[in-house]
């Protein structure tokens, strides 16, 4: 039998649309109506966006002590971007604002612009994001019309790879630091290939030695907790 209050990692495939927090919410509620335990700690380790899926990683119980080690690992992503268009958001989360041409874009361009990406930088983070700024969230300006300044992160690209171009979507495989946005990195991206460009779908594959393939859907998730 599970003991979730000495300390227990869950490694959920997150649905799309869900937010971290939901699945969080969803384990608490599990753990409080299925198997009694009326009061635990549950965090998870490293934001994933509603918009996108895969690997988010639960803490329960005293592994939540382990939460900050955790989501300082390596992260693998794999971005759907789409040429020829910005949001104000970077992604889909807001209608599309600017359209640009695409037509010159191939995969040998790509490959070569995607080397200048590689390494130490400075990335400057979307404002629909959760980054503090005087004690409110970015989206919370955003959402008002206001745009507050944002500072720049520094963040690290170990790889990158193209998977697929597919006129205007290009497929990339991404291997980067904590802190990164692939939002940030799909405009940029857009930008050195003298388009638009937004993330039109994300799912992460990997967190440090955690990976997708081994991650529970929320259907197990409920059948361990229920049992």
């Amino acid at each position: 039998m599970i003991d979730f209050d000495e300390g227990y990692v869950l490694s959920i495939d997150k649905p799309y649309a869900w937010t971290s927090t939901d699945v969080v919410r969803k384990i608490k509620t599990l753990l409080r109506n299925k198997a009694g335990i009326r009061k635990i700690k549950v965090g998870h380790a490293g934001t994933l966006d509603p918009l996108a899926t895969g690997l988010l990683i639960v803490c329960i119980g005293k592994a939540t002590k382990r939460i900050e080690n955790i989501q300082s690992g390596e992260k693998e992503y794999i971005a759907d971007i789409c040429f020829g268009a910005t949001t104000p958001s970077f992604d889909l989360e807001t209608e599309i604002d600017n359209r640009y041409p695409f037509e010159h874009i191939n995969e040998d361009l790509i490959k070569s612009v995607l080397q200048s990406f590689l390494g130490k930088q400075e990335q400057i983070p979307p404002l629909f994001s959760a980054k503090l700024i005087d004690g409110k969230r970015a989206y919370e300006y955003a959402r008002t019309g206001k745009t507050p300044e944002m500072k720049p992160a520094n963040i690290e690209i170990y790889n990158l790879e193209l998977l697929d171009y597919t006129a205007p979507i290009a497929k990339i495989k991404m291997n980067c630091s904590k802190g990164t946005y692939v939002r940030s990195f799909a405009r940029d991206l857009g930008l050195a290939l003298q388009s638009g460009g937004h993330l039109c779908k994300l799912r992460r594959t990997k967190s440090g030695e955690y990976d997708v393939n081994n991650a529970l859907t929320v259907k197990e998730m409920e059948f361990l907790i229920e049992n």
